[in-house]
């Protein structure tokens, strides 16, 4: 039973950027999708929550904001309004829905949306973003690697630098540190020896980690070529996973799962292996008290 007093986390998605199905899609892992509305993923996103405050911000504003701000609202008090936006990086599944806070749909007033310093000189210089922050629709506001932002006496927000494809911003994951536990989305990174901290150090110091999911092996596009898409495959985390404690790999949930990835059907035998491994996969809707 969740305290509904307590700070607490939600999944607002679990999916890669173009969620799942994906648009133009018609192989046999986005039709399975489609057959069912139950098994539709929204781009990967979390949702935060401080009932003592009546505040709620987001983490990543991704093209089914719309869709994530309801679900939001449906654990949540929607008079609260939304306190924040956290972006990890620019590109489009994290960003983009900022669009629906402009004038032409939500007509926010001065929302804040906490960027790295490359992410911001892109908003304040790419139209249509730019107009949002000279329209007042959205303020933004600076982080820093490693610095913890304060947003209520509850709860607070540490962003920390990951290597990825930084073509127009930098690249962040976010912790996220309640009353007594501290969770970390990290929905993109391009591999986890690219990366100079250790995985488990990192998962050491949280309760719980949304770790990039994306692809569960190089199979699974042999029309693309995945060094060019560089993540994590599933196999390699199950990997750097495997000579950890039991209680660090059962704080691993797969997120940002690309529509191609057979993880998504929860029958797979791809996803037997996650659970068998110890490790979990993000489902919408999760909630975590911190």
């Amino acid at each position: 039973m969740i305290d509904t007093t307590r700070p607490q986390v939600v999944v607002l998605g679990t999916a890669q950027d173009g969620g799942a199905p994906q648009a133009g899609c018609t192989q046999t892992c986005c039709e399975w999708t489609r057959a069912d509305p139950e098994r539709r993923r929204l781009p990967a996103s979390l949702g935060i929550i401080d009932p003592l405050a009546q505040k709620r911000w987001i983490i990543d504003c991704t093209p089914d904001f719309p869709e994530q701000l309801h679900r939001l609202n449906a654990v949540s008090d929607p008079s609260w309004g939304l306190a924040g936006v956290f972006l990890t990086h620019a590109h489009i599944g994290h960003y983009v829905g900022l669009i629906h806070l402009g004038k032409e749909v939500m007509g926010a007033r001065g929302v804040p949306v906490y960027v790295m310093p490359r992410m911001r000189g892109f908003i304040e210089s790419d139209s249509p973003w730019r107009q949002l922050v000279e329209q007042g629709n959205i303020s933004l506001e600076p982080l820093a690697d490693g610095l913890t932002i304060q947003l209520t006496s509850q709860v607070s927000v540490t962003p920390f630098e990951v290597p990825h494809r930084d073509e127009i911003s930098e690249t962040v994951g976010f912790k996220v540190h309640g009353p007594t536990r501290t969770v970390a989305h990290l929905p993109d990174i391009d591999s986890w020896a690219a990366w100079e901290q250790e995985l488990g150090d990192f998962l050491s110091g949280l309760d719980v980690a949304w770790l990039d999911g994306t692809f569960f092996d190089s199979t699974e596009l042999p029309h693309r070529d995945l060094s060019k898409i560089s993540h994590p495959m599933m196999v390699t985390s199950l990997e750097a996973l495997s000579p950890l404690p039991a209680s660090l790999r059962d704080r691993v949930r797969f997120t940002h799962l690309n529509h191609s990835n057979p993880v998504i059907n929860p029958e797979s035998p791809q996803a037997a292996q996650i659970i068998a491994s110890g490790a979990h996969l993000a489902a919408e809707g999760e909630r975590f008290p911190l």
